[in-house]
């Protein structure tokens, strides 16, 4: 594939740096630029400005409410979005259970279920891990039982994000333990409003309530909420974790922190010359901008790939791994630049109403917390000792 921007796609990119200069409220972007917590409202209120544009869903076809953009389209988009410090999209119905309905759900599902992604009225969250079933996901236990027209629900999922927002959880269930582990999985829809669903709040070092504990006892869900058939939850999660991993690389957001770096490491002074100017750590920077443009090409031609409806397995997994790496050398850099001033961390800096002088630079506040936090990237969505599991299997046989 041609991975050159066209001078339309340059077209493009102006159409968009437009629309979020017009829509994208400063308060806002100032926020998500100084790792400032977003409430609720907020990030549904971003949500429902791109869906108002029928920019929401970059990866949907146009008869589900897709944009019809072509691949390079949505690589501007995410980039700008990034670089413009526009919200994350928090909920995961459509980068994640969107595709998964367009490509494995019945016409009933799609009628009902993605138009209240599209327009806010389900907040999806996310239960795939279990005590115990993390980086080997098929070791799963939560049962799923049926029982007439319904099944019956029990165990418990963790790390689910943002999950005390959700009115709606995707879950991989154990429908069988006859057959091999990955055959007995089923991909249910489960009301987070149904008795017997209880979320707990994983309190995480920096104060957040990022991240939670989901358990399900006797929770009855209608048999016309499994996804696909019965036992085939693997080859659906397979093909979900495509658009995540995808999705955790993260190059947009990749370049907006380079973008910050480069900024810090031109502002900070090392022998009374900007530190950018110093050899080695020059020579740290031009390495990640040389793997940020290389991984740009790479993401084009998975997308391209996933677009085409097959599953990219070892790519997205190739594109996780670099990826995430890129994202925390990026951070080890800018902590790296501001020595003692990334030390301090101040918890209730990131509110809203905090008004307290900053410690050192305005810019050294959310060092520290943004480069702990993406300790995680190379661990969650698949640790990147399981990715590279992944690509030899694929590629290699093994």
């Amino acid at each position: 594939m041609d991975t050159k921007f066209s001078a339309l796609d340059e077209e493009f990119r102006v159409e968009v740096k437009e629309f979020l200069q017009r829509n994208l409220p400063p308060r806002i972007a100032d926020k998500v630029r100084n790792w400032k917590r977003l409430s609720k409202q907020e990030m549904e209120g971003w949500h429902a400005t791109l869906n108002e544009r029928g920019w929401l869903a970059p990866h949907w076809p146009v008869e589900h409410g897709g944009p019809g953009w072509s691949i390079s389209q949505s690589a501007i988009f995410d980039e700008e979005v990034s670089l413009a410090h526009a919200p994350r999209l928090r909920s995961m119905g459509v980068a994640m259970l969107g595709p998964v309905l367009i490509k494995f759900g019945t016409e009933a599902q799609k009628r009902h279920w993605l138009p209240r992604i599209l327009d806010g009225s389900d907040w999806w969250g996310q239960g795939f891990s279990e005590p115990g079933a993390g980086s080997d996901l098929a070791a799963l236990k939560c049962a799923a039982v049926r029982d007439g027209d319904h099944y019956v629900v029990n165990g418990q999922k963790t790390w689910a994000t943002l999950a005390q927002h959700a009115n709606m959880i995707f879950c991989l269930v154990r429908t069988s333990t006859r057959a091999r582990k990955q055959e007995g999985i089923s991909f249910l829809l489960i009301d987070m409003k149904s008795k017997g669903v209880e979320v707990r709040p994983i309190p995480l070092l920096n104060g957040e309530h990022e991240v939670n504990e989901v358990f399900f006892t006797d929770v009855r869900v209608p048999v016309e909420n499994l996804v696909g058939e019965e036992g085939r939850g693997w080859t659906y999660a397979k093909y979900l974790l495509t658009f995540e991993r995808t999705g955790i690389a993260g190059l947009g957001e990749a370049a907006a922190a380079f973008n910050n770096l480069s900024h810090i490491a031109a502002t900070e002074m090392k022998g009374g010359r900007p530190l950018i100017d110093d050899p080695l750590f020059g020579a740290r920077m031009a390495r990640v901008e040389i793997d940020l443009a290389n991984m740009k090409t790479t993401n084009l031609r998975v997308l391209a790939a996933a677009g085409e409806g097959s599953m990219p397995v070892a790519e997205s997994s190739m594109l996780k791994i670099r990826g995430t790496e890129i994202r925390q050398e990026i951070t080890s850099l800018a902590r790296r630049a501001l020595g003692s001033y990334a030390r301090p961390f101040i918890n209730e800096a990131f509110g809203d109403d905090y008004s307290e002088a900053p410690v050192g630079p305005s810019y050294a506040a959310p060092v520290a917390p943004f480069y702990f936090n993406n300790r995680k990237l190379t661990i969650y969505g698949g640790s990147s000792e399981i990715q590279r599991e992944v690509i030899t299997k694929a590629i290699l046989g093994l």
